[in-house]
């Protein structure tokens, strides 16, 4: 149903993009009576008119215009709208978190209002008239139908567990939402992560990536090469129309042209899928980390000794594997002062503080003492490639000993020089605290390391200049920082300090990261 709407929408964007909106008559006039401006009405965010005019559309500031006509708004009585859809996991706990924060620090009484299962609204109103000033309408489906609504404009915003398609960008663009994928039409609100999934009587405890990857598409249909019992395993999965069911294909897949187990059981939510796999000793299942229920998570290993869980200092630094952040999109048109105060506050320690209560991992930078990474340190002299001298560590411990680790780590595409998805948030947020000034009088080291493939003075090199390349990065984005005021450094240890297993892409991308150290 899902796809067939999607295809529809698809032919009709013309149509959409022309009648979506109630266009209606109307004329601003300076209040000098010197300039004229009529059309249709296409949107009033409580400052500014959409006009759809001979000249082609228009935004016009209220303050200096009269309006008259059939569709001018009741100045005096506007509410501020928005109506976002899409991910479940997005709308049912963590969105209703942020606003009632949000109500609560703007002194706004907050009252909710069901229309259907999937829908539901939140009217923020002045607790002594009690008028309303503004409205948050969720609509509860999956990530394919939030895009879907966002194109079709019937929503502003996008909850989804998945970065946008290219045929959605495209579409984006046509309908006339800007480029949904430059980074100032999404947002990561929090992170979450994929986690493989058992019951509690399961005896098995850990499994590599390659043999999850191999379970998923049915290469091993039994416990026993697991280290568990001799019987065959049923697959739990999301969903292929949901975004944590697309993010686990991304992610799980390793070649075009493989898919998944025929008889893998596919569910809507995660909460299903928990409840079917906690019920079934002989179950495994992909979920989210946010909606494990009664279930338990596997560690990830590799075959070298590593191991790791999805805790939340893992995530953060996307040390764990399959992190799964966790989207807003937003179109390329001025939203109403509210909505973007609540977008704003978002970003702000005391929302972050709300998005950890409510189970899920925030963005907010944390140091990391180098007496609290011992594991880390010892992992580099045990794994360290054959390459690495001792000379080679005795420098890294020399240089870093003095300083703190910041959880924001940088990581990029899979075969690719881009950022990805979590990493150009943290681009963001850390080009906005530079620019803050909170950073003033520190020093801040890009330090840059690699997978152990290929030569060990070869793959300091390249980690030099990703290095270089998320300094450069950061240095773009914090347009207003005064950067003489604090110290920006590269610096590069390659293979030194190995995070995972060389012996799969999933450990080999774990390891080509730039961490930032500080002092």
């Amino acid at each position: 149903m899902t796809q067939l709407r999607a295809a529809i929408l698809a032919a009709l964007f013309p149509c959409l993009a022309a009648f979506s909106a109630t266009a209606q008559d109307v004329t601003l006039t300076s209040r000098d009576g010197d300039v004229t401006i009529t059309g249709d009405l296409l949107g009033f965010d409580g400052e500014f008119y959409r006009v759809d005019t001979i000249y082609g559309e228009l935004t016009v500031d209220g303050s200096g215009v009269l309006c008259e006509g059939p569709g001018c708004p009741n100045l005096s009585a506007f509410v501020a709208e928005a109506t976002m859809s899409g991910a479940p996991t997005i709308g049912r706990v963590l969105m209703p978190a942020l606003i009632e924060a949000f109500a609560l620090r703007e002194g706004l009484e907050l009252s909710r209002e069901n229309s259907s299962d999937i829908a539901f609204a939140y009217t923020l109103s002045d607790p002594e008239s009690g008028e309303a000033r503004g409205r948050f309408n969720l609509r509860l489906t999956n990530t394919d139908e939030g895009f879907a609504d966002l194109l079709a404009g019937e929503a502003d915003m996008a909850m989804s567990l998945r970065e946008v398609t290219r045929a959605e960008a495209i579409r984006g663009r046509e309908v006339g939402l800007g480029d949904l994928r430059d980074a100032r039409r999404s947002r990561v609100l929090a992170l979450d992560a994929l986690v493989p999934l058992v019951s509690a009587g399961n005896p098995v405890t850990q499994i590599t990536t390659p043999q999850l990857a191999k379970v998923l598409t049915g290469e091993i249909r039994d416990w026993t090469p697991l280290g568990g019992p001799d019987a065959p395993i049923a697959v739990h999965l999301h969903d292929a129309t949901t975004g944590l069911g697309q993010s686990t294909e991304r992610q799980m897949l390793r070649g075009e042209g493989e898919t998944f187990a025929e008889d893998a059981i596919r569910h809507l939510d995660g909460q299903a899928l928990a409840e079917a796999v906690a019920q079934d000793p002989f179950a495994i299942g992909v979920g989210s980390r946010s909606e494990k229920g009664l279930t338990f998570e596997l560690a990830l290993t590799g075959d070298c000794g590593f191991g790791m869980t999805a805790t939340r200092r893992a995530i953060k630094t996307e040390d764990y594997p399959l992190t799964a952040p966790m989207f807003l999109y937003l179109p390329a048109r001025r939203l109403p002062k509210m909505m973007r105060e609540f977008l704003a506050f978002t970003r702000e320690p005391a929302a972050q503080l709300v998005i950890r209560r409510a189970g899920f991992v925030d963005q907010l930078p944390e140091e990391i003492v180098i007496d609290e990474q011992g594991d880390r340190f010892a992992n580099a002299v045990l794994r360290a490639g054959e390459d690495v001298t001792l000379e080679d560590l005795q420098r890294m411990v020399q240089v870093l000993s003095p300083l703190k680790r910041l959880t924001t780590t940088f990581r990029f595409e899979p075969g690719s020089a881009r950022l990805d998805a979590q990493s150009r948030s943290n681009v963001e947020s850390l080009a906005r605290a530079l620019e803050s000034g909170f950073y003033d009088g520190r020093r801040l080291v890009f330090v840059g390391f690699s997978d152990g493939e290929g030569p060990a003075s070869g793959n300091r090199a390249i980690a030099l200049r990703r290095a270089d390349t998320v300094r450069e990065a950061v240095i773009r984005m914090a347009e207003t920082a005064e950067l003489d005021r604090l110290t920006l450094e590269t610096e590069a240890f390659g293979e030194a300090m190995p995070m995972a297993c060389d012996d799969s892409e999933w450990g080999r991308r774990a390891n080509r990261r730039v961490e930032i150290w500080m002092r």
